[in-house]
């Protein structure tokens, strides 16, 4: 299927100034898949994968000579290594530090080749990696199908277009309404691809739900990988407190009251650096830059995809199938959930981009907004509302304390622009973060 990170792909391999690239993200997003569909562009393709072949990493030992290196991978896997005609592919790297260690001497060495690395437990090995490649090494961040990358999956790619291109004008009812079906589609399933590939093979939504079910359980199998001194018991615990708390400040005491907050915190922080959970920060979006301003012990909490979150939640997804609203029992929170990861994905693929929330609480007035962007100078507040009606209060409240002239709200209910605030349907996120400007 196609991914944004195809584009990003072939734009490096023909980079004047390119540097080794490294592909971060959780398990089963498809880096391995899209990096081998990207190989074929080369003349030779070597992958080397250190969770599969763990003798390889012996080749690393000693003194990194990348020149002796790359004669031992050419030899052990029978395919010539050659500066511009061979992808070098090293797979799961964090199982072998001392290939993360070797790629700045790829670059210094032999700047010619192309070098890719990934893995899904990266974050764990480079925090153990001091300076591992500043400077030599740029990243590409991958998540679970986008929205829009959902479309394409189901070759929609007329629609998508339409999407794109009509949005702000007179988008057709029959084209509103067919794309408000595909994303609450996409939002009971997800996007991760092996759950779309799934429903590809055979359109069964039964059958996207037991995968989904078999990648949760893989994922906590999994969990004993992270850190060998904390318990995968209280990982487990905390990701499923993740799913239960959403649209909500993430509280440690709800997870196990009488528990110690020391160890849950710890067990959270590798859930966000296994890439499967996100923390949305409180912002007091007094300015530029909102990271600036945050409150670092007041955040909430989403899972990495909505259709895993559903599945946690255990809720009756076929009523929501055909439902005309989203929020159902969860009060809107698998909106929110599903807005939060469609903004992760689509702000930026070279980096990870941190997402904020702005609450006031008073004994006067209690607002909260649901996502606060940046938009070049601006600042624009987002607020989630999983049906086509719903009060706006708190962003109402927002644009008058801080002066801010326009915001959005997200719906069910077609684009339209009405005393400052643009609404854009749930769909159209992609169209929100792309948007040039909003005057």
């Amino acid at each position: 299927m196609k991914r944004n990170i195809d584009k990003k792909l072939l734009a490096w391999k023909d980079s004047a100034d390119r540097k080794v690239l490294l592909v971060r993200g959780a398990r089963q997003v498809g880096k391995t898949y899209s990096i081998r569909t990207f190989g074929k562009q080369f003349k030779y393709f070597l992958e080397v994968n250190f969770e599969e072949h763990k003798d390889i990493s012996g080749f690393f030992e000693g003194s990194l000579d990348i020149e002796k290196i790359i004669q031992k991978l050419s030899a052990f896997f029978s395919v010539p290594i050659v500066d511009g005609q061979t992808l070098l592919f090293l797979d799961e790297i964090q199982a072998c530090p001392n290939a993360l260690r070797a790629l700045r001497f790829f670059y210094e060495k032999r700047t010619n080749l192309h070098v890719v690395g990934a893995g899904s437990l990266l974050e764990f090995a480079l925090s153990e990696i001091p300076s591992y490649g500043v400077g030599r090494i740029e990243s590409l961040c991958m998540y679970p199908l986008s929205f829009d990358e959902f479309l394409l999956a189901l070759n929609k790619e007329q629609i998508l277009k339409i999407k794109r291109s009509n949005l702000f004008g007179k988008l057709d009812p029959i084209f509103h309404n067919e794309l408000l079906d595909l994303v609450k589609f996409f939002l009971i399933i997800g996007g991760m691809p092996e759950v779309v590939d799934t429903y590809l093979k055979k359109p069964d939504i039964g059958l996207c739900f037991k995968k989904i079910n078999d990648l949760i359980t893989s994922f906590q199998d999994d969990f004993r990988k992270y850190k060998t001194k904390m318990s995968s018991m209280q990982i487990k615990e905390v990701f499923n407190s993740v799913a239960l708390q959403a649209g909500c400040k993430f509280k440690y005491s709800n997870i196990d009251s009488h528990a110690a907050h020391i160890p849950l915190k710890e067990a959270l922080e590798i859930l966000v650096q296994a890439g499967l959970a996100y923390k949305v920060h409180h912002s007091s979006a007094q300015g530029i830059p909102l990271g600036g301003q945050i409150k670092v012990n007041k955040f909430k909490v989403i899972l990495f995809d909505s259709g895993i979150h559903l599945q946690m939640l255990g809720l009756d997804l076929q009523e929501i199938l055909v439902s005309q609203n989203i929020d159902l029992i969860n009060k809107g929170s698998l909106a929110e959930v599903f807005v939060g990861n469609e903004l992760i994905k689509y702000l930026s693929q070279t980096q990870k981009k941190d997402i904020y929330y702005w609450h006031r609480e008073s004994r006067a007035s209690n607002a909260e907004v649901d996502y606060v962007i940046q938009k070049g100078m601006d600042i624009i507040p987002v607020e989630v509302k999983s049906g086509v009606s719903g009060k706006m209060q708190s962003l109402r409240l927002f644009l008058a304390e801080r002066k801010v002239k326009k915001g959005v709200r997200l719906s069910l209910d077609k684009f339209s622009i009405h005393a400052g605030v643009w609404n854009y349907p749930l769909y159209a996120i992609s169209n929100l973060v792309d948007a040039d400007t909003f005057s």
